[in-house]
C-alpha cells in the first residue's frame, strides 16, 4: 500500500498594517487550491498576530481564523513583511517564533519580515538578507546577524530570509521545490507565470533590469537557445557571436540583464535540469543525466551537486524518493 505524504501545515502571519503583496505571495503559492497536486499538498492557515480588527497597509480589512497558537503545530511559518522596520514586535509573537523554531519548524520571512526574526534573536550568528534599502538599518540594529547583500534569499538552519517582494516568490518556489521536487515547483511557477527557478545567490539588484530593445531581443533568444541545448558546449565566444556582440560587451550586457555571468547562469540551468531528471520516475543512469545536462562526466555532475546542494546526485535522488515516495524508496 502506497503511503500518502503528510500535508505540511503552513501558517502565514496577519497583523495590523499587513504588507498585502507579500501576504498574497504566500497565499498564491501555499494557499491556492490545487487539487491536481493530490492529498499531500500544503494546508494553509492565516494566523492573527494580535486581536482585530486588522487592516492591510492598503486599507483592506483582514480576518484570520487562527491565532498564534497554531505556530505550535505549523511545519512552516511565513512572515510576510512587517508594518515598519522600526515598529516593535509583540512579545507573544517573538516567543511563539522561538518555540516553533526550537521544535524544528521552518520559518521564512519575506522582505522586511527579517526584522521580526532579528527581534526574536533567531538570526544571531546566522546568514540572512533583506531588501537592499533596509540593509544599513538591519546591520545597525542586529549586529550579530551575518547579512549577505545582493542575494535573493538565504537559507540556514531551517530559517529563510528573502530580499524584496519578488524575491519572496523565489523563496516560496524554493520551498516547494525542496518539499515536492523541481517538476511540481515548475508547474506552480507556470501557473504564476514567473520564472521557474532563480537561485538564492543571484543578485537582488540588477543595474539595468530592462535592456535596450535590440539587445534584449537578442539576449532573450539566446537564453532560450541555451536552455534548449544544455547538452551542447556553450562557450562565451560562441554565445557572444550568436548575439552579434563582442565578448566583452556580451558578458557585460548578460550580467546586467540576469544578475549573473553567463557561466553561472548556465550552471544554474544545468543543475535545475539534472534535479528534474533525478526526480523523474524513469531511473536514468548518472552517465545519461551528466550527458543530457552538459556536465559530460559523472565526476563533474557530482562536483557541482556537492558544491551547490551539499549532497551527491545519488543521495539527492534517494532522499527525494524517500521523502515523497516512501513506497518506492522501500
Amino acid at each position: 500500500m502506497t503511503a500518502t505524504p503528510r500535508s505540511p501545515l503552513v501558517a502565514v502571519l496577519a497583523y495590523d498594517g499587513l504588507c498585502a503583496f507579500e501576504f498574497a505571495i504566500a497565499y498564491e503559492v501555499f494557499g491556492l487550491p490545487r487539487p491536481e497536486m493530490g492529498p499531500g499538498w500544503y494546508r494553509y492557515r492565516p494566523c492573527a498576530v494580535e486581536p482585530g480588527p486588522l487592516r492591510s497597509a492598503s486599507g483592506l480589512a483582514v480576518e484570520a481564523a487562527a491565532d498564534l497558537g497554531i505556530l505550535a503545530e505549523a511545519d512552516l511559518v511565513i512572515i510576510p513583511g512587517w508594518r515598519g522596520i522600526a515598529a516593535p514586535v509583540p512579545a507573544p509573537l517573538l516567543k511563539a517564533l522561538r518555540e516553533a523554531h526550537a521544535r524544528g519548524a521552518v520559518i521564512a520571512s519575506l522582505c522586511s519580515g527579517a526584522f521580526v526574526l532579528g527581534a526574536a534573536g533567531l538570526l544571531d550568528g546566522r546568514r540572512a538578507t533583506t531588501h537592499w534599502r533596509y540593509f544599513d538599518a538591519m546591520a545597525e540594529r542586529f549586529p550579530a546577524v551575518r547579512l549577505e547583500p545582493d542575494v535573493l534569499y538565504v537559507e540556514e538552519d531551517h530559517i529563510l530570509t528573502a530580499a524584496g517582494s519578488a524575491a519572496g516568490i523565489d523563496l516560496c518556489l524554493h520551498l516547494v521545490r525542496r518539499d515536492f521536487g523541481a517538476e511540481i515547483a515548475n508547474r506552480v511557477a507556470r501557473r504564476l507565470v514567473v520564472a521557474p527557478h532563480r537561485e538564492g545567490g543571484q543578485a537582488q539588484f540588477i543595474e539595468r533590469p530592462v535592456p535596450k530593445p535590440r539587445e534584449g531581443a537578442r539576449l532573450s533568444a539566446l537564453m532560450e537557445w541555451m536552455q534548449a541545448h544544455l547538452d551542447q558546449d556553450q562557450k562565451v565566444p560562441d554565445l557572444a557571436r550568436r548575439t552579434g556582440m563582442s565578448i566583452r560587451t556580451f558578458q557585460r550586457r548578460f550580467e546586467e540583464t540576469t544578475g549573473l555571468p553567463p557561466g553561472s547562469w548556465l550552471l544554474q540551468l544545468r543543475l535545475a535540469r539534472a534535479r528534474e531528471l533525478l526526480e523523474a520516475p524513469e531511473d536514468r543512469s548518472l552517465d545519461d543525466i551528466a550527458e543530457a545536462t552538459g556536465f559530460r562526466t559523472v565526476a563533474a555532475l557530482r562536483h557541482h551537486f556537492r558544491l551547490r546542494l551539499g549532497v551527491s546526485p545519488g543521495q539527492y535522488r534517494d532522499r527525494f524518493f524517500r521523502d515523497r515516495h516512501p513506497a518506492r524508496a522501500a
